[in-house]
This record gives structure tokens, sequence and C-alpha cells, in this order.
């Protein structure tokens, strides 16, 4: 499961069909509707939110609104709390270099077109900026400082 920090506009279209598969998926392990990946890593920021269906609720919304403007169709009825994403959820720099590395070597593999535009928005950041950092993510995420998360299986 990956279930990316990184702004949805990044990621190449498997990416963002796969991620939009896995959350799905995530917010039927949070509604308590799979016996499945109840203790994946990567539910961990989810559940430590106040309300977890809101919140990866959010995060589907990011990734539909994504997938709208790329003329996809993905079906916004599947999302249990379809919410406009605030961020909430709070993302360490750490991880998000890491993510970034991630993704630049799946897209060169899968989508090399796509490995400059990602490299050009990576080095137009200053990483001491958390404003600046923060166009680089998911629009559920604020940006703090650090590394990479504890619940990321490097």
């Amino acid at each position: 499961m990956r279930v990316w920090s990184l702004d949805p506009a990044l990621l190449d279209r498997a990416g963002l069909v796969a991620c939009w598969r896995e959350t799905l998926l995530a917010q039927a392990v949070l509604a308590g509707k799979t016996k499945g990946y109840t203790n994946h890593p990567q539910l961990d920021r989810f559940k430590a939110d106040p309300d977890p269906l809101v919140a990866v609720g959010m995060y589907l919304q990011g990734i539909q609104s994504e997938a709208v403007r790329r003329t996809y169709k993905f079906d916004q009825s599947r999302i249990i709390h379809a919410e406009a994403p605030t961020p909430r959820i709070t993302v360490t720099t750490g991880q998000l270099k890491f993510e970034l590395a991630h993704l630049r070597a799946k897209l060169e593999k899968r989508a090399p077109e796509m490995v400059m535009g990602l490299d050009a928005a990576e080095s137009s950041i200053i990483w001491s900026d958390p404003a600046q950092v923060r166009r680089l993510t998911h629009p559920l995420f604020k940006v703090v400082e650090g590394g990479i998360e504890a619940w990321e299986r490097p």
C-alpha cells in the first residue's frame, strides 16, 4: 500500500490510479469493512487523527480532484466522507524527500517524460521554508521539519 504524502499532480497515471485504489482499501480498513491490512503502517497517520474516516475521505477527495483535472472518471460516491482537504495531518520534510526519491525511481521506469517535471518542482523548493515545501504535498498535510516518518518502511 502506498498512500503518498506528495501532491497527486506529481503522480503519473498508474501512480494516481493505484493511489486511489489503495486509499479506498485504507478507507475500508478504517471503516472496519475488511479483515486484512488492519495493521498496515501507512494507516497509522490516519488512525492518529481524531476522525480517521474524515481524514482518509479528505485524502481521497484530493486524489479525486486531480483525477477530475485530468478528465479521469473516479467515482466520488465511493468516498465515505467527501470533504475538501485542508491541512490537518503533519508530514515531515524527510518523509517528503524519501517519497520524492521513491517516486522518481518509479517514474524513471513507467513515465520517464515526467521525471523532468518532478525535478523542476523539487529544485524550485527551499526546504527550510515550509510554505514552499507545502507546494509538493497533498492538501491534507502540513509540513514540519524532521526525518522519515516512523511508520515508513524504507
